[in-house]
């Protein structure tokens, strides 16, 4: 593992040399390219790579652990804004290329909407998008208020000590998205399985691969079994969409892969949030103390914690494009762009780094933006508002019962969190 130290030094490898291709000419003040490892990093701690990378300037090179070459990152808020929702930076075209990644796996799959492009993204996500409505989320609900009272009916039975995350965090999420997508019961534990495996570093290439392996492998026998169904689940809805010809089944299974995947999200955010408010008595005061004005403290804090090691997914610049700053992004170069730095630009979000509960305005961009703003952000909010509502609720004396710094975080991981969080009360 390459220190922090050195991890933010420039690289003494010629610009030149990656596969993304020359420097723009006139650009010869271009900035250097910045090895980005995933760092082990503990609790909340803001990455101190991307950190040094946001004082350098608004856009600057890396090459992360994986893939080839170096890319582009943008980290102002109105650069990521802009990267993210104009149609002249690709994320199709990257599914051709092997751009430096932090993921040791790379095997898009048709159908995915991480990879497509207009008009292609909307015609994928429209067979799926009522499962997804505010109004669906409404119906539901209850029915996952109903599945979370029934944990913590569980853990206070059981009485003190606890690890939220074994008995409330993961299941939670894991049951309402499995009843979302229509899961059968016996099937969800092997499910997680490998969707924590296709979320980890760790294992390498193979690991993940196999687990890939799995998981697609049991939504192809899902969708192709859910052909007639009428339900209103989203394995039904594409089910009944191949079937009526409007997409492929590739691209059904490719479409139902992430979403499956995106529950583990919620059980590390929402994680991180529990961990600061539980080290922070004048946080967990105000939550206590206002529960009706619990939702822009959420926001506040979805904006602040650093949800994901480096940067996610890549786009390629399928002409020049200049940003804000004036640089040049030359056709066929990849960029990344981070929506943990531009949730801590200066210019849109005043002392960024500090947990302000009202803030207002406050544009996060915790569920991305543009095209490829979060298919299921209203089912994620959902959920942690009804983790934090009920936990703080039902658990008036909710504290740590560890030393903060005891607590375990997640290792070689794209999504951070606890590990473990043990409570009493």
């Amino acid at each position: 593992m390459t220190t922090e130290s050195t991890a933010s030094t420039p690289s003494t490898e010629p610009a030149e040399s990656g596969t993304a291709g020359p420097l723009p000419t006139g650009c010869e003040a271009a900035p250097p390219v910045r090895d980005w490892p995933a760092l082990e990093l503990a609790g909340t701690d803001f990455d101190p790579v991307l950190a040094d990378l946001m004082r350098e300037g608004p856009v600057t090179r890396i090459r992360l652990p994986q893939g080839e070459g170096w890319a582009w990152l943008a980290t102002r808020y109105e650069d990521v804004r802009t990267v993210t929702n104009d149609p002249r930076f690709s994320r199709a075209e990257v599914t051709r290329r092997q751009v430096t990644r932090l993921a040791p796996h790379f095997n898009p799959r048709p159908g995915s909407l991480a990879w497509a492009d207009q008009p292609d993204h909307n015609r994928l996500r429209k067979p799926l998008a009522g499962a997804f409505t505010v109004g669906a989320m409404k119906r539901l609900r209850p029915r996952a208020q109903e599945v979370l009272d029934a944990l913590v009916d569980g853990v206070l039975r059981d009485g003190p000590p606890a690890d939220l995350v074994e008995r409330v965090l993961e299941p939670f999420p894991i049951t309402v998205v499995s009843e979302v997508m229509g899961v059968p019961e016996a099937d969800r534990e092997r499910v997680h399985a490998w969707t924590r495996q296709i979320i980890s570093t760790s294992g390498g290439a193979e690991a993940a691969e196999t687990a890939k392996r799995g998981l697609y492998g049991w939504i192809t026998e899902t969708v192709r079994a859910r052909a007639g169904s009428t339900g209103e689940d989203v394995y039904a809805l594409l089910g009944a969409a191949v079937a009526r010809g409007e997409i492929g089944e590739e691209e059904a299974v490719g479409l139902a892969g992430p979403l499956q995947i995106g529950g583990e999200a919620v059980t590390h955010n929402c994680g991180q949030m529990l961990f600061l408010m539980l080290t922070r008595p004048e946080l967990m005061a105000r939550m206590r103390e206002r529960p009706a004005e619990r939702g822009p403290v959420l926001d506040e804090l979805l904006r602040w914690i650093p949800h994901r090691s480096t940067v996610g997914l890549a786009r390629i610049a399928l002409e020049d494009v200049e940003l804000s700053d004036g640089t040049r992004i030359p056709a066929g170069e990849p960029v990344y762009v981070s929506y943990l730095a531009g949730n801590r630009d200066p210019a849109v979000f005043p002392d960024p780094d500090r947990i302000l509960p009202d803030r207002d305005p406050n544009p996060h961009l915790a569920f991305g933006h543009g095209t490829h703003y979060c298919t299921g952000a209203v089912l994620a909010r959902l959920q942690t508002e009804l983790l934090v509502n009920t936990l703080l609720d039902r658990l008036p004396a909710l504290r740590l019962a560890v030393p903060a710094e005891d607590v375990q975080w997640r290792r070689r991981t794209m999504i951070r969190g606890p590990r473990t969080l043990p409570v009493t009360w």
